[in-house]
């Protein structure tokens, strides 16, 4: 017989214990984890964090609301209480997870940068220059450096 490679797909799944993003709505930005499957359009969420800006009280949720992330609390068991998923969410280090994500790097980025002044702006913008001018310079040189030999 022939050896067969049974592969998992790398997609996304939601499944109880993926930890999801929300879009819309009151809690946007903020984390929680699926705790049960209402129905291919709703989801039970529950984010229990530490910090008080962050948590999200239990709720229905729909789908279109939420992103799902590639973050995953392993067997969860279907709708179990507050202090469990609490418990799974430390014991994960959920939140840790998702702040060394290059997603949410990117995501804070944004966000510094929206709140950017006039002033700020532009001392970015000089900044760049800089920098630029500096990346040509060493460019030149290396190219006059390499014509020379």
């Amino acid at each position: 017989m022939a050896e067969i490679e049974i592969k998992a797909s790398q997609w996304r799944l939601v499944e109880v214990g993926r930890v999801v993003l929300f879009t819309h709505g009151p809690y946007t930005g903020r984390l929680a984890t699926i705790v049960e499957i209402i129905d291919h359009k709703r989801a039970l969420v529950d984010g229990p964090s530490k910090k008080e800006h962050a948590s999200v009280p239990r709720q229905a949720v729909s789908l279109h609301n939420l992103i799902i992330t590639p973050i995953v609390i392993p067997k969860l068991p279907r709708q179990a209480g507050r202090g469990a998923v609490a418990r799974a969410w430390e014991k994960e280090e959920v939140e840790s997870k998702w702040e060394e994500s290059a997603w949410a790097k990117r995501r804070e980025q944004r966000e510094k940068r929206r709140n950017l002044s006039d002033f700020d702006r532009f001392k970015v913008l000089r900044l760049k220059k800089q920098a630029r001018f500096e990346i040509r310079k060493a460019h030149a040189k290396a190219k006059a450096t390499a014509k020379s030999s």
